[in-house]
């Protein structure tokens, strides 16, 4: 069994990927680590997906039930944009203490635009938790995953968990330039792409022909609310910090690209993410830093696409349909 590298102190981070093959492997391995953070009586989350969820706590036996906070990572992880707030969320409840986390934000299944967000969540995590004295330990199933998922991972995470050993990864790329790599065009829409272009003044505009839209789609009253919220929360940025002005494209997908059959609404404008952590962090009422919209958009919407780029801004929203 490999011993995953844990903080040398105060302040110390360590974001190791450990690649497996098998779920005996998965299990001993990750099964090894709670244990010697319970050992250690450290806080531990374990968010992984519920299969394997399932099989660890049936290995940790009676050291599963107390001590650990599990979370089925299909869940918590549909948008991987969710990810890092309740990560961040769950070490703030521990503050002055060395958290252990688990996190698989990539399995086999997942869409390459999911991946793709995962991945920058991966990257963000070295950014978001710098300065912690925190463990977050990331499993990649290398067996059933893309070779370009794995690739990134080594981009993602300074120590690489393979085989038997624990090494640095030659490959680890700084957060900034992995974002920035993750920026490329997104790929146009096959089929029909409703179009509405607004401006200051035009917000309920928006709000009602994004309505009129999705009332011919296959959502559900309650999924439409939720993209409308989104839609109109991504629109009142683009008016405050985007230039006062964007378009707004409207397209249905029948999977697998996106992950689900489903609606996309994808929001344009002029703007620039001052923050690449924005969104990503339930932000406090009395924050002066904004924020909120995009936190709001993640936690509506089953996949959020972000591109950042000298074009401009823009935001991808997902709704799945049954």
């Amino acid at each position: 069994m490999i011993t995953v590298p844990a903080p040398a102190g105060a302040g110390a981070f360590v974001h190791p990927a450990l690649f497996y093959r098998g779920l005996g492997e998965y299990v001993a391995e990750v099964g090894g680590f709670v244990r010697r953070a319970l050992a250690a009586e450290e806080p531990v989350l374990v968010a992984v997906p519920g299969q394997r969820l399932d099989a660890l706590r049936e290995s940790l036996g009676a050291d599963g039930g107390s001590g650990i906070t599990w979370t089925d990572m299909t869940e918590l992880g549909r948008n991987p944009g969710r990810i890092l707030a309740s990560l961040q969320e769950f070490a703030d409840r521990h503050a002055g203490r060395a958290a252990r986390i688990v996190g698989e934000p990539v399995w086999p299944g997942r869409s390459p635009a999911e991946a793709r967000e995962a991945t920058r969540h991966e990257a963000l995590i070295n950014t978001a938790f710098a300065g912690r004295s925190a463990t977050v330990l990331c499993p990649y199933d290398v067996a059933g995953l893309a070779p370009d998922v794995v690739s990134d991972a080594r981009r993602t995470h300074p120590v690489i968990v393979e085989q038997g050993r624990s090494l640095p990864s030659p490959a680890y790329t700084d957060p900034a330039r992995v974002t920035a790599d993750l920026d490329d065009p997104l790929p146009e829409p096959e089929g029909p792409v409703a179009l509405l272009a607004y401006a200051h003044g035009g917000l309920a505009g928006v709000r009602e022909y994004a309505e009129g839209w999705a009332r011919g789609t296959a959502l559900t009253p309650a999924r439409r609310s939720d993209l409308i919220m989104a839609i109109s929360e991504a629109a009142a940025n683009s008016l405050a910090h985007g230039g006062g002005k964007g378009t707004l494209r409207l397209w249905t997908v029948d999977g697998p690209a996106a992950g689900a059959a489903g609606v996309v609404a994808e929001i344009h404008d002029d703007g620039r993410l001052a923050d690449p952590l924005a969104g990503r962090r339930r932000p406090s009422l009395a924050s002066a830093h904004g924020g909120r919209g995009l936190w709001m958009i993640h936690q509506l919407c089953d996949l959020v696409e972000v591109r950042a780029t000298e074009s401009g801004f823009t935001l991808r929203l997902h709704a799945a349909t049954p």
